[in-house]
């Protein structure tokens, strides 16, 4: 059972809680603008429903509403930004703006950033280099819910890799992945509804494979892309594995099994071996290579070449990634972001809490 509700009131209600949570305007207003891109483009697990999340972190001491976001160390085409313990959905939009400024400098620009926090989806960073006519890249760590191939031990987060590619007159080329088979709110989001996992998701506190959605709490753990090493998990593992360095030991931040968990009912370890949550963002300019609108009109080509492809059934299609959120991000912008009743309980008692009139059904 899930209520529609219009996302323009979702991100309106979402700032006025970050701003009472203290968040300077401009800061509560790109963070809300993030979880509701995340609402829109159906990632739903990362969306309005993280929202009591982050002020559990606030009220833990363990997120800065108000941080001193500074570059403690630069190049003309590098960058290490501090975060200051404040929302990684605020963090990472700026590392991505200093990684546009660098490129549009040095042709590219890499900014490494720590002492963050978690920063919702990675296609809402890589995405801001559209609009310079650049590629962008944006990854990050994650707390420590993945077992690293052959291992039960909890070592990686689902540590996702996006990459944004503008087109001419197609739409741009999104990716947006987990190095995981799924992302840990799928997993939530089955837990909400009662269901079960499917096998290749995660496994059990023994390492044995397991249905049961409820895994993680239980001692399991999430399984790299590909799920074991019969079907390519070790790939999905050195995935993992390569975000958590360029994003972690390159800027300073916690890596491995120090990364501090996003839930506020669990502390971070007592042996940090960096700062806070790291993340990586770049920005390349395509006429630092060719010039844009050749690479654009090659890549409408590729885009059609693709999606033309010879498909196995009569009625399926070759997707381009970044279409299924495109066309979702259509649907909802019309009819509404479907909230379940578990989100909507969360948000009203959030509402009460900061003294907010919070009236979904209203706007559905």
């Amino acid at each position: 059972m899930s209520v529609l509700v219009d996302s323009k009131y979702l991100k309106n209600f979402t700032q006025a809680i970050f701003e009472r949570m203290g968040c300077p305007v401009d800061q509560a207003k790109v963070a809300a603008e993030c979880l509701n891109q995340a609402d829109l483009r159906g990632v739903d697990s990362h969306g309005v429903a993280r929202l009591g999340g982050y002020i559990r972190l606030w009220e833990k001491k363990r997120l800065n509403a108000q941080p001193n976001i500074r570059v403690v160390h630069e190049t003309p085409s590098t960058g290490v930004i501090d975060g200051d313990l404040g929302l990684g959905l605020v963090t990472a939009p700026e590392a991505m703006k200093l990684a546009i400024k660098k490129a549009k400098q040095a042709g590219t620009g890499w900014v490494a950033v720590k002492n963050s926090n978690h920063y919702g989806i990675a296609a809402f960073h890589a995405m801001m280099a559209l609009e310079e006519d650049m590629i962008g890249i944006s990854m990050t760590n994650a707390s420590p819910l993945v077992s690293p191939t052959f291992s039960k031990s909890r070592f990686l987060g689902t540590n996702p890799i996006a990459v944004a590619i503008p087109a001419l007159n197609e739409p741009p080329f999104i990716i947006d992945m987990a190095t995981t088979t799924v992302a840990n709110g799928k997993l939530e989001v089955l837990q909400r509804e009662g269901k079960d996992a499917p096998l290749g998701w995660a496994q059990d506190k023994d390492g044995l494979p397991t249905t049961d959605s409820f895994a993680l709490k239980n001692g399991g753990s999430m399984l790299p892309l590909g799920g074991d090493r019969l079907h390519g998990g070790h790939k999905g593992y050195c995935l993992g594995a390569m975000v958590d360095i360029f994003s972690a030991i390159l800027s300073g931040a916690n890596y491995g099994p120090w990364v501090p968990p996003f839930v506020a009912f669990l502390d971070p370890p007592n042996d940090p071996v960096g700062d806070g949550i790291g993340h990586f963002l770049g920005a390349m300019r395509i006429d630092a290579f060719r010039p844009a609108g050749e690479f654009k009109s090659h890549m409408d080509n590729w885009i059609k070449t693709f999606r033309n492809a010879e498909t196995i059934e009569a009625d399926k299609k070759v997707l381009i990634p970044g279409d299924p959120e495109r066309e979702l991000t259509i649907q909802r912008l019309e009819e509404g972001v479907p909230l379940q009743e578990a989100v909507v309980e969360d948000l009203h008692r959030l509402a009460k809490q900061f003294e907010y009139n919070f009236n979904p059904e209203q706007h559905a």
